[in-house]
């Protein structure tokens, strides 16, 4: 599993960009889409959507399951990843670059995320 050391986390494997001018990237980790299987369908918030830290914000269908997608921060949507809308496999090939979900204009720091070092250790146990 190769997730980049300088995103957060949360206990429900999304990943969270640095903020740059307010705005931060959201995605899932590779964790999450193996665990997943092949992605499907992504139904994701819409550009102007208020999200909440902790809630639902749409959902992810694989040939497996329907998973809930949470929000790892409160904010307003500024952009929604079209091609994985378009395209959903890009969450299992590239979870950490073209497969981002959207971005958020934080309205607030996330209060629980998790570093890589708590996020691995998580994930392994270790």
């Amino acid at each position: 599993m190769s997730n980049p050391e300088k995103l957060r986390y949360t206990k429900e494997h999304e990943w969270l960009s640095d903020v740059v001018d307010g705005v931060a990237t959201v995605g899932i980790t590779e964790f999450a889409a193996n665990a997943l299987g092949d992605v499907v369908y992504a139904q994701l918030p819409e550009v102007g959507e208020t999200v909440t830290e902790g809630e639902t914000c749409g959902e992810l269908e694989s040939t497996k399951s329907v998973s809930d997608l949470y929000s790892p921060v409160s904010g307003e949507i500024v952009e929604a990843n079209q091609d994985v809308v378009d395209d959903p496999a890009l969450v299992n090939t590239a979870p950490f670059e073209g497969g981002w979900l959207f971005k958020v204009r934080l309205s607030e720091e996330p209060k629980d995320a998790l570093s890589f070092e708590e996020y691995t250790k998580l994930t392994t146990g270790n």
